[in-house]
């Protein structure tokens, strides 16, 4: 059996960025990826807008991989292609087992791991649409993946359900290549997209937007003939009267996206019901020892910039695990959603590692002109901030530092938001 130090599974933004902060002359780390290049989504986003705040400049998704790959090669790290994780157990070491055409089955004993196995698109069959089951219907990253890779446009005449990045950033690609985008339906009131997405995606080559809408029916028995969009009310049902028929051949699906961890579901992981993945501390650990997740496997993310800094802060406490400069004994509290906020990560906090300042990830529930961002322990707050322009669609941070904290007792996090009003007196007068 082969043994190292660190294995870690997925090689795209954050893999890669999680083995270039891991290496060291004392570790040896082992990268296990099931496609045949590495990279992961980011070889099928070939638009720009990659790189802004990790690399200093705009670039392709295709550089951006490009750039951490050049930097791992020269490091020594054992590669594994086109091999698929099927098992992993916990004993004193981990016990990986995949599985490749090439190689038939083999076994990993190392003594961390982290995962980077990225997200999935929801498909139609979670939605339940009403209407036939014809060919044209898939979701916007497998028609990103057929246009940019294979070279096939899949249809003419679109529509595409759901408002989130990968499908807007659809909308203008299939635009561009000569097809006709009909209109994209959002079943909330506000985009689930960059707001950046909207403008360079839909405005500026007026695809419209129909906000609180959703598909209703599909006809077509061999090829999808026609859809049925309906506006829905606060409980997200249908409005009858409010019918829309759009005569399109094609239905791409922008619906959401889960962390892809089933396949480590054996191993009793603790899950967060919000972020449909692992619950974790600070350091990116999950309940299970030596167990990491990062990136879109941890929660789905709006840049992949932040990716690779969440991927390198895995690699690096990884390495810490590894060479044994963890406490001993832990010292867990919770961190409790407050108002406003849809999720927070991390989850959970070790008060015996406080060496160094965190970063609170979060969502809000709805959309805010202006909120302050609060934490608090028991009655006393202890980081706050005000921030504009507040959305579900986009990622906040807050950052604690270890001077902050007041006591052992579980942090709340919650956003107030400020009307009109109350910022004029706070900040005009």
């Amino acid at each position: 059996m082969k043994m190292t130090d660190i294995a870690i599974i997925g090689a795209g933004a954050a893999g890669l960025s999680a083995a270039l902060s891991a290496k060291d002359s004392n570790i040896h780390i082992t990268m296990i990826e099931r496609e045949a290049s590495l990279g992961g989504i980011l070889n099928q986003c070939i638009h720009n807008g990659f790189g802004l705040h990790h690399f200093k400049e705009e670039l392709t998704g295709p550089e951006y991989a490009e750039r951490l790959i050049q930097d791992l090669s020269d490091d020594g790290i054992e590669l594994i292609k086109e091999s698929t994780v099927i098992d992993i157990q916990k004993q004193d070491d981990f016990i990986i087992t995949m599985s490749s055409e090439a190689r038939g089955y083999e076994h990993i004993r190392a003594k961390a791991v982290i995962i980077a196995s990225g997200c999935y698109e929801r498909t139609r069959g979670a939605l339940q649409i009403p209407g036939e089951r014809p060919k044209g219907i898939m979701t916007a990253g497998s028609a990103q993946r057929y246009l940019n890779m294979d070279g096939y446009l899949v249809g003419q005449r679109v529509f595409i359900l759901g408002s989130g990045d990968i499908g807007l950033i659809m909308a203008r690609r299939m635009t561009l290549e000569g097809a006709q985008v009909l209109g994209v339906a959002e079943i909330m009131p506000y985009s689930n997209g960059l707001t950046r997405n909207i403008v360079q995606c839909l405005d500026d080559y007026d695809i419209p937007l129909y906000l609180s809408h959703t598909v209703t029916m599909i006809h077509g028995k061999d090829r999808l003939e026609s859809i049925v969009i309906s506006k829905v009310d606060d409980q997200f049902q249908p409005i009858q009267g409010t019918e829309k028929f759009f005569e399109v051949d094609t239905l791409l699906l922008s619906v959401g996206l889960i962390p892809d961890i089933d396949q480590f579901s054996i191993l009793d992981v603790e899950k967060d019901s919000k972020t449909k993945s692992a619950r974790v501390d600070q350091h990116l650990m999950s309940n299970i020892s030596g167990l990491f997740f990062c990136g879109n496997a941890l929660h789905v993310h709006d840049l992949v910039d932040w990716v690779s800094d969440e991927g390198a802060k895995a690699g690096r406490y990884a390495k810490d695990y590894v060479l044994g400069k963890y406490p001993k004994e832990n010292e867990h509290i919770d961190v409790t959603v407050g108002k406003n906020i849809r999720y927070v990560v991390p989850q959970i906090i070790d008060m015996a590692a406080l060496d160094e300042p965190m970063d609170m990830m979060f969502r809000v529930t709805k959309k805010m002109l202006k909120g302050r961002l609060i934490a608090r322990q028991g009655n006393q707050i202890i980081v706050q901030k005000t921030a504009n322009f507040l959305a579900p669609a986009e990622m906040e941070h807050l950052t604690i530092k270890p001077s902050d904290w007041v006591s052992k007792e579980s942090i709340i996090l919650e956003v107030e938001e400020i009307s009109w009003n109350q910022w004029r007196v706070l900040y005009v007068q």
